[in-house]
């Protein structure tokens, strides 16, 4: 089956924590600390796969996680870094966050690879927070957290033209007459569930078309598979309508066309104002009675600037004429790919600092817990604590460095005392 949307969770490694140690050797009775650093977390990257044409991976498989960084050692011992883990994506696969479908990556053109999530960074050791004031810092920095985000993935076939036109009009047909694409052909509404794409060669040059699965009316809202059809339309720069000029099916193809529009417009007007051609289908079929519908399209739609070719893809009349006319557009559009815009950034929103710090019961007082640290040493020194604010400001500090949190958890109960750098403090909620 052919798969072009996926929802994924990614994690990137989280980053070892510094190690706490101290010299220990014969002779060397005081050594100082020499704990080592955490290593790097690895990082999540989507890498272009050019042997890729389906989303198929992601489909039964939801979670993909980076390897975490190992905690540092002893005798100043680096941690390893995590691996980072490598997701392959086909070309033209646009990576969304989910829930707000703000674009984080495009997967085409000049981007074939790209880190979407980052390794946390590893803590440092105890050794680098040594100071004349603190010659036994008891306490690492912990390893940065892992990044954790669910993704929306979304191919959009790349494309230079796109066929579009109501079910069995023949875009099937007519991509496998002028290309090497072997699509599925059968009298059935919406009997091309997935955009095939094929490569054209004419005298004049060559380029990618791709037959678009056929629209119904509300497809712009979603009626039927309309979205999932939608979607492949936005990077294509000219588009062909494929019409039954010989209403084999009782459909009026002027009326078609302007549907089709409609809908165009409805999901993103930008692209129902690129460059259109009108293939008129199914001439073999229209027989020398009453009023010539290819005439009648030419009266519609050539005086908008709309190109009218009349064509048969089963008996290949007309087709030649078709594909120079395509290829002399296209030559007048401009050629730069449709590449969607970096929107989301994950690194501004999940990255938070990790601060060293350590909460332990007082060995002769159960009720006495202290706190250490050296940005809490910081802090103090230049915070004014008489202050209403200033005390307000050191206390959203403890909370948001998750610092209350981890008292709790240590069993802190209220009216107990919190001593920091020679302040003593009582604690409550």
């Amino acid at each position: 089956m052919f798969a072009d949307r996926a929802k994924i969770i990614i994690r990137s490694g989280k980053g070892g924590d510094g190690h706490v140690s101290f010299r220990r050797e014969l002779y060397v009775p005081n050594g100082g600390p020499d704990g080592g650093d955490g290593g790097r977390g690895g990082d999540v990257i989507f890498e272009v796969d050019k042997g890729q044409n389906t989303l198929g991976d992601y489909r039964h498989k939801r979670k993909f996680k980076a390897q975490d960084g190992e905690e540092g050692g002893k005798r100043r011992c680096h941690g390893a870094d995590g691996s980072d883990i490598v997701l392959k994506v086909p070309e033209g696969t646009v990576i969304m966050e989910a829930e707000t479908r703000k674009v984080i990556a495009d997967m085409s053109g000049d981007n074939q690879r790209q880190v979407v999530l980052k390794g946390g960074r590893g803590g440092k050791g105890n050794q680098h927070y040594a100071t004349a004031a603190m010659q036994v810092p008891k306490y690492a920095q912990p390893g940065q957290p892992a990044q954790e985000l669910e993704v929306l993935l979304e191919l959009k076939v790349i494309a230079d033209v796109g066929l579009v036109g109501f079910p069995n009009v023949g875009k099937s047909t007519f991509l496998s007459r002028v290309t090497n694409a072997q699509p599925k052909i059968a009298n059935y509404h919406f009997t091309t569930l997935s955009p095939n794409l094929g490569v054209v060669d004419t005298e004049n040059g060559g380029f990618v078309i791709a037959d678009i699965p056929g629209l119904i009316e509300g497809a712009s809202e979603g009626v039927g598979l309309g979205h999932e059809f939608l979607r492949h339309i936005e990077r294509t720069r000219v588009l062909v309508h494929i019409v039954d000029a010989a209403s084999t099916e009782g459909r009026d193809p002027v009326d078609d066309i302007y549907k089709i529009n409609r809908e165009l417009e409805a999901y993103n007007p930008e692209i129902a104002a690129r460059p259109q051609i009108i293939a008129a289908n199914k001439t073999d079929c229209i027989f020398g009675d009453g009023e010539d519908p290819v005439a009648r399209l030419k009266a519609e739609f050539e005086p908008k600037g709309i190109k009218v070719y009349p064509i048969s893809a089963v008996t290949g009349k007309g087709i030649k004429e078709l594909l120079y006319g395509i290829r002399q557009l296209l030559d007048k559009c401009p050629p730069e790919p449709v590449v969607f815009e970096q929107e989301f950034f994950p690194e501004d929103v999940l990255i938070t600092e990790n601060l060293p710090y350590t909460v332990a019961r007082d060995k002769d007082d159960p009720h006495v817990f202290i706190v250490e640290g050296p940005k809490i040493e910081k802090m103090l020194g230049y915070t004014n604590l008489d202050s209403e604010k200033g005390f307000a400001f050191f206390q959203k500090f403890l909370k948001d460095g998750g610092i209350l949190d981890e008292m709790e958890k240590a069993g802190i109960q209220e009216g107990d005392t919190v001593r920091m750098y020679g302040f003593d403090f009582d604690y409550y909620k």
